[in-house]
């Protein structure tokens, strides 16, 4: 008897489409404060998801999407920051 594996879902902050979890990458905001990005996906703190695009990490800056999943405004500099991080990571 085999058993079907399930797929996690989750819904990307930009493009507000739900994918398979390892097709999006995690954005953090940590305990101490600092949102970075979480390549792991295990790491403790706030996750939010977005697709591994600039174009997603655009939108949500547009709808405030990691606002809203954080509580709180995320600066400038922070969104040049993730972009920054986002296409020195290699998917």
């Amino acid at each position: 008897m085999s058993t079907v594996k399930k797929i996690p879902m989750r819904k990307c902050v930009g493009c507000n489409e739900k994918k398979e979890k390892r097709e999006l990458v995690r954005v953090l905001r940590t305990p101490e404060g600092e949102i970075i990005l979480d390549t792991t996906g295990r790491a403790n703190g706030r996750g939010a998801y977005i697709c591994r695009n600039a174009e997603c990490l655009k939108k949500a800056k547009k709808n405030r999407g990691l606002d809203r999943s954080f509580g709180e405004k995320i600066s400038e500099e922070m969104f040049e920051k993730l972009s920054k991080e986002m296409s020195e990571t290699e998917y």
